[in-house]
């Protein structure tokens, strides 16, 4: 594969990622709130906990961080199984008429993103070789978009906080966040799931 169909295809893959994990998920949020339909938000709750390690990612590679590229990968794998993973919030969504716009659009969702997550992942599979060797044209592709959110931010929080956003502030709170997110994973893997299983309770 050529140099730009590889770069095309990455940024494909942001914009999958912009729809699929994270335009439709909030619409879905807001309308579920709105409608005061309490399985769904919970379900996008967790899902938006667990979605936050593709943020995490996408502060790590601002600042070309090897380890971004493996949260990149790993991030997709685990958003598709907190989709599906609850028995009780699975039940309770099939109790749900069918019918009902809100419901239809949750369940078109959860395959949708299902199958952009297998995709997404074996996307960011092929840039793990990056963590080595980071300098070469296939790994800066996936970088653009990274340090292209990361002019935008930078511009607000200027304008805003009168302070200087940079990229290493980026991956330093990435570092932060992450080390939160594994704790907060390592918690439920040992304390929450044996205790509960797969019920998604007050989690």
């Amino acid at each position: 594969m050529n140099e730009l169909s590889y770069r095309a295809l990455v940024w494909l893959t942001y914009r999958l990622a912009a729809v699929f994990a994270l335009g439709l998920p909030l619409v879905l949020l807001i309308w579920s709130s709105m409608r005061r339909e309490a399985s769904v938000v919970r379900l996008l709750s967790l899902y938006w906990k667990v979605a936050s390690l593709m943020g995490i990612s996408m502060l790590l590679l601002t600042d070309q961080r090897p380890l971004g590229y493996l949260t990149a990968m790993v991030a997709p794998l685990l958003m598709l199984v907190s989709v599906w993973f609850w028995v009780d919030l699975n039940e309770e969504l099939e109790d749900l008429p069918p019918w009902r716009p809100l419901s239809l659009c949750v369940r078109l969702w959860r395959w949708a993103l299902s199958g952009f997550a297998l995709v997404c992942a074996a996307m960011n599979a092929t840039a793990l070789g990056c963590m080595q060797q980071g300098t070469t044209s296939d790994c800066k592709a996936w970088l653009e978009a990274p340090q292209g959110v990361h002019g935008v931010v930078e511009t607000v929080f200027d304008f805003v906080f009168g302070g200087q956003w940079t990229e290493a502030v980026a991956a330093f709170i990435g570092y932060v966040a992450l080390v939160a997110y594994l704790a907060g994973l390592l918690q439920w893997l040992l304390v929450r799931l044996p205790r509960q299983g797969r019920v998604a309770g007050g989690f």
